[in-house]
């Protein structure tokens, strides 16, 4: 194996470049501050260091929680609406002004592919100005009083609608900056103050994002970030009496522990957890659209996403010339550093992650399943694995049942055309994240659609996720939605008040 070299090669911004230099800390009140430890941050595709930064525990996430108190109940919630709403207009345009920082610093910290890392930077303005202009759109009602109370007066009777208080933001690995802001911009809009930790494997664009919360003037307090370790930090602030609410989004089994945490002052609490998607082609697929459409299902961001279409039932008619398509385009797939425009893949997030990948794929080779393409870890620095590709799954494979979070695509071919039948399939699972269907009938499509049971359904496309579109899982896929008008709904409390009059 070659000795690593920085970024394989490739050139970063001056910015970026300057910012990785810099010490890292932790932001509480309003300003950066020692933690009490650092981690280092690495670039996966190389191994290689990255940055230094802060970490905290159980008293960093205390003082936190305690600057966003105070500040919810200071000068946050007693300002005006339209100056909150020009607050988050001015981080957007922060944000837009430096999106090559905050796009090269996911793709140096997590691994993504620059498409990806870009089209998120674009998303995560896009979303802030969003909800910057539902702040003004935020509203309750006015409905009919009690009876006993208008039996004997006149009465009004109406909503308000309040925000939650303080908010915990529980930030993954896979998509460091969309995932924070995704929880960040609804939370602000509705009046949260929040308490953000950051994965500690990708720490660094939300350490930019904090840096541009202050740029754009929001009073101290009201955005905290404390990175940590997950048992450490996370656990502290999931546990914490003086949060109000938890978003978090990762492994099911972290999700269980997240509402074990909470039960102590009955916190609210959102979960985005895992996901084994269901990727269902009928026998009149446009394979020209399938072909591509499923092997990104499966691939796109290393599958090292909550979405991932990794389940794919063919229909019979079909199903060999779909598995020689998608193995075709699995071979041609470029992997490579994230910095590299041409790189369609790049690594795992660490050597752990690799490893439980590759553990997985000898697992599906020793229960039986034919190996189609890929199965094999780079001999390169970084953490790069293969496009793989398994066919002949059965329903009682582990790599048909449990989410793998890689590169790992298992096939299964069905016959019959009854869509009971085919949803059953769809549906033998304890998730229910996302899922699609491809077919040119669509009436077929709708009637499909509906017999599968997840929060996210495409047709003849896949993760066709957008910031007003609702997103969230079914079963052991979460709690509750992200995005749209159910992304603001989760940060505000209903009101009811009735005046005699």
């Amino acid at each position: 194996m070659s000795a690593p070299v920085p970024f394989d090669g490739h050139a970063i911004a001056l910015e970026t470049g300057a910012f990785l230099a810099e010490r890292h800390q932790l932001l509480i009140n309003g300003e950066w501050v020692d933690g009490s430890g650092e981690m280092v941050s690495t670039d996966p595709a190389t191994g290689l260091h990255l940055a230094t930064f802060a970490i905290g525990g159980a008293a960093e996430v205390d003082r936190a929680v305690a600057a966003a108190s105070a500040a919810f109940c200071g000068p946050w919630r007693r300002m005006a609406v339209a100056e909150r709403t020009a607050l988050m207009f001015r981080l957007a345009r922060i944000m837009e002004t430096n999106a090559r920082l905050l796009t090269e610093l996911d793709i140096v910290d997590n691994g993504m592919p620059s498409f990806i890392a870009g089209l998120t930077t674009a998303n995560c303005v896009e979303m802030v100005d969003y909800y910057a202009g539902a702040i003004m759109r935020i509203a309750g009602e006015t409905i009919a009083p009690p009876r006993h109370i208008a039996a004997e007066t006149e009465a009004l009777t109406y909503t308000l609608r309040e925000p939650v208080g303080v908010a915990g933001l529980i930030v993954p690995w896979n998509v460091p900056l969309s995932t924070a802001i995704l929880k960040l911009a609804p939370a602000l809009a509705a009046g949260c103050t929040v308490v953000v930790k950051p994965s500690e494997m990708t720490p660094l664009s939300a350490l930019a994002l904090g840096r541009m919360v202050l740029e754009a003037g929001f009073p101290a307090g009201v955005v905290n970030i404390v990175n940590g370790t997950g048992p450490e930090a996370g656990a502290a602030l999931a546990a914490h009496p003086g949060v109000d609410k938890i978003s978090f989004t990762g492994s099911t089994a972290t999700g269980r522990k997240i509402v074990e945490a909470g039960l102590g002052n009955l916190k609210k609490v959102a979960l985005e957890l895992g996901g084994k998607s269901p990727v269902v082609l009928m026998p009149d697929a446009d394979l020209a659209l399938a072909v591509p459409g499923v092997a990104q299902a499966t691939f796109f961001l290393q599958g090292q996403n909550c979405m991932a279409g990794t389940r794919i039932f063919a229909h019979a008619a079909i199903h060999d010339e779909l598995l020689d398509g998608v193995a075709a385009f699995a071979g041609m797939m470029k992997l490579g550093h994230g910095l590299d425009p041409a790189t369609q893949q790049g690594p795992m997030i660490s050597d752990a992650h690799a490893a439980k990948v590759m553990l997985a794929i000898e697992g599906a080779k020793e229960a039986g399943a034919t190996l189609v393409a890929g199965g094999q870890k780079l001999d390169r620095p970084g953490n790069f694995i293969q496009p793989t590709i398994f066919s002949n799954c059965t329903r009682d494979m582990a790599v048909m049942r449990e989410e793998i979070f890689g590169p790992v695509m298992a096939v299964q071919r069905f016959e019959t055309d009854d869509l009971d039948a085919i949803a059953a399939l769809a549906n033998d699972t304890p998730y229910g994240l996302s899922g699609s269907v491809w077919t040119r009938d669509l009436s077929t499509a709708h009637r499909l659609v509906s017999r599968i049971r997840a929060g996210q359904v495409s047709i003849n496309c896949h993760g066709a996720v957008g910031t007003n579109i609702p997103f969230g899982g079914y079963g052991q896929s979460g709690w509750g939605r992200e995005f749209g008008h159910a992304g603001l709904d989760a940060y505000l409390e209903t009101k009811a008040v009735t005046a005699r009059l």
